[in-house]
């Protein structure tokens, strides 16, 4: 199984993101602290000592929380589950956050041992707009201490086809970022989240993205050259060098299950899955109460399908065909076979060994594609899962 933990602070909240957050109070954190050890403890009273392979501390910005703090919840994890020998135990992290006395020593100590750094951009400009609370400079001074800190397993978050940036800018970003070498890149798109600034700035014209062609140049440039530079692009937004996938994600697109800790986190556990509510105070209530993880809906076979399939056609090796057949009795091939051949035509797909998977201009119209196909399994008549 994998753990998930959700720390829904931030110091400020960027104009982009649709994430749950909030700037906490004097008292919020230590409130937080406490319900969400007391979550823990419920759900190892409910699950036993499960085998964990992997840890992720995500938000929010987890490293606003103390080193004492992120320590003791590290502790009482590893005491309510077996958390396996040499997992993986992610944190995320905003640059400003950590080069603070000896907190990345002492979270290094507690057992963080993949730090995840939200750089998003190394352009003074570009930082201003996305309202990040860090400069460039400290994003590379995080990134040095870090190193010296005892990472050994650094990944930099960073965001493209932002406002006003040019494929000439990111390929030289880029270029940056390789310089500072990370063992693991993230480099998401930016997308016009609902009810964010971002958002309304987009429908008023106060923000203008940059042509599509732009950023298919963006997409397609910058996965050559973080190729050519050593990163497998291994999933459509990620780039690992060669041992350093995310394994917490990598689980993810696997189907494995996972437990989600704190407010508004997710959990998929034996075809069931279960969401925590958003708000602080009602999350505290409900672990109170004992109702967290009650309110439980099981996947459909139907549910199950879909969700194989638009994770796996996500990362490079693909979807396993035999896989398709042991959830539904029927081919890939048989269903889709039309599609397939239009996608194949168009050299947006790859059937190789077994596995179907996008290509780098598939990747670029994923959502498309994956939507089509869920389209036409809603079509399909007597499909048995």
């Amino acid at each position: 199984m994998l753990l998930y933990l959700h720390v829904p602070f931030c110091r400020s909240k960027c104009g982009y993101c649709a994430f749950h957050s909030q700037v906490p109070n004097d008292d919020a954190m230590q409130v937080y602290l406490d319900a969400v050890m007391r979550e823990i403890a419920l759900w190892g009273d409910r699950l036993g000592n499960v085998p964990v392979e992997t840890v992720f501390l995500g938000g929010g910005t987890p490293s606003m929380l103390p080193a004492r703090a992120i320590d003791a919840l590290l502790n009482r994890l590893s005491k309510t589950f077996a958390v396996k020998q040499g997992a993986e135990i992610s944190m995320e992290a905003n640059p400003e956050s950590v080069v603070r006395d000896t907190f990345l020593y002492d979270i290094h100590a507690a057992g963080i041992n993949r730090l995840s750094l939200g750089v998003q951009s190394l352009n003074r400009d570009l930082l201003h707009i996305l309202g990040r609370p860090h400069t460039a400079k400290q994003a590379v001074v995080a990134v040095e201490q870090a190193r010296k800190n005892g990472f050994g397993n650094i990944n930099l978050d960073f965001i493209w086809g932002l406002p006003g940036q040019s494929l000439g800018n990111w390929l030289k970003e880029l270029k940056s970022i390789v310089k500072l070498k990370p063992d693991h890149i993230s480099c998401y798109s930016l997308s016009i989240e609902e009810n964010t600034p971002f958002e309304k700035a987009h429908d008023d014209g106060t923000i203008e993205l940059p042509s599509d062609d732009d950023q298919s140049k963006m997409f397609l440039y910058g996965a050559e050259f973080l190729e050519l530079q050593g990163y497998a692009h291994y999933e459509i937004s990620n780039f690992a060098r060669m041992g350093y996938q995310c394994r917490h994600n990598l689980g993810y697109w696997e189907g494995a299950d996972y437990l989600g800790l704190g407010p508004s986190a997710v959990s998929t556990v034996n075809s069931r899955r279960w969401s925590n509510v958003k708000d602080l105070n009602t999350y505290v209530q409900h672990v109170e109460s004992g109702e967290i993880g009650n309110n439980t809906e099981a996947l459909t076979p139907h549910e199950r399908m879909q969700e194989l399939i638009m994770l796996r056609l996500r990362t490079a090796r693909g979807l396993r065909l035999a896989a398709y057949k042991e959830l539904t009795g029927r081919t890939f091939m048989e269903d889709f076979r039309p599609m397939i051949t239009a996608l194949h035509q168009h050299g947006l797909i790859k059937i190789r060994n077994g596995y179907l998977n996008l290509t780098k201009r598939g990747m670029l119209v994923s959502n498309t594609i994956i939507e089509n196909l869920f389209d036409a399994m809603d079509r399909l008549q007597g499909l048995k899962c």
